[in-house]
């Protein structure tokens, strides 16, 4: 099992969510964490927190939606820190909205957040693990990755550009011995239907029921270290909502009958 003790991590949306819950699991395997997201207040705190367990911390605040600055960023960390063992692609914003409602506009700013910066981060950071013959690729998707979601058109859509881009680029890697984790999470306790995207462009602001009642940030970010571990290429995390990767793949019909219900 891999040992992550002076790893260097970099983690994107390590404010909140999953991505705070794994800047404090990493932190206690021994890890030296770079932390990234767009609010530079939330990640001196969690840096703060992270020192009790581990002796070193970097903060490198970015917004991801801005391409330009993040491969300008990840320049600054690489120059900074020297290298990067493992970097997690968790950054990214759902959505709240019908298609036919929606605007081009949000569906681009969905995209570009969540799979366009993924893409530019990961470029950045490839190739100094290509010299080294060595690192991890991790990238947050969803279980939306898997199959279509009403009011997650833009959302769903991006998360299969994810899967489809990590998991031929694990194909390209295969002999340079660099591992490519897809995580594919269900419901999680996070605020992201808080800061889900509606058609007008604001926060939808609102806890989804599944949300309030899904698994725990931190279970959810203990299941995912154990999987880089392991170098496992895909992971399923998540409750019984799990279930319908798994209907969608043998029960088509089914699943058909049950998407249509949905309605938020």
């Amino acid at each position: 099992m891999k040992n992550l003790k002076e790893k260097v991590v970099w983690i994107t949306g390590a404010s909140s969510g999953i991505g705070e819950a794994l800047a404090y699991a990493l932190a206690r395997e021994g890890a030296a964490l770079i932390l990234s997201a767009r609010n530079k207040e939330k990640l001196e705190e969690v840096r703060i927190n992270c020192l009790q367990h581990t002796a070193s911390c970097h903060v490198f605040p970015v917004d991801l939606s801005n391409i330009q600055q993040t491969e300008e960023v990840a320049g600054t960390v690489l120059a900074q820190v020297g290298r990067v063992d493992l970097l997690i692609n968790n950054a990214g914003q759902s959505q709240r909205s019908l298609a036919q409602e929606t605007p081009l506009k949000i569906d681009r700013d969905i995209m570009e957040l969540n799979f366009f910066s993924v893409v530019a981060l990961t470029k950045r950071v490839l190739p100094h693990m290509l010299k080294n013959q060595s690192g991890h690729l991790v990238v947050i998707s969803s279980i939306s990755g898997k199959f279509g979601f009403p009011w997650r058109t833009a959302y769903t859509a991006s998360k299969h550009a994810v899967q489809g881009y990590f998991e031929s680029l694990r194909a390209e890697l295969s002999l340079d011995n660099i591992q490519v984790t897809i995580v594919s999470p269900g419901r999680i306790k996070t605020n992201i239907s808080l800061n889900a995207l509606t058609q007008n462009g604001q926060a939808y602001n609102k806890m989804d029921e599944g949300q309030a009642n899904g698994m725990d940030a931190n279970l959810c970010a203990a299941k995912i270290v154990k999987a880089i571990k392991k170098n496992r290429k895909e992971l399923l995390v998540g409750k019984k909502e799990l279930l319908m990767v798994y209907i969608r793949r043998f029960i088509p019909v089914l699943y058909y009958k049950i998407v249509t219900k949905i309605k938020n």
